[in-house]
């Protein structure tokens, strides 16, 4: 008995290579080296950010942490 197979590139062999193609290319442009570009956060994002206001003194007095004097 002889198998009587296509050739041609079958359904399923066109979409799983489509698959392989598609994911390939995405990778190659997603690991493509280009220019960095560093952040900056500015004068206001650096400075102190912790205050200690009433409402933080009452959590600590609460709570029983001791406070600073």
């Amino acid at each position: 008995m002889q198998d009587k197979r296509p050739t041609g590139l079958s359904r399923r062999n066109f979409l799983r290579a489509f698959g392989g193609v598609s994911t390939t290319a995405v990778a190659a442009v997603a690991l493509a080296p280009g220019e960095a570009q560093a952040y900056d956060p500015g004068e206001e994002e650096t400075g102190p950010r912790y205050r200690e206001t009433d409402h933080i003194k009452a959590f600590y007095r609460v709570n029983g942490y001791p406070l600073k004097k």
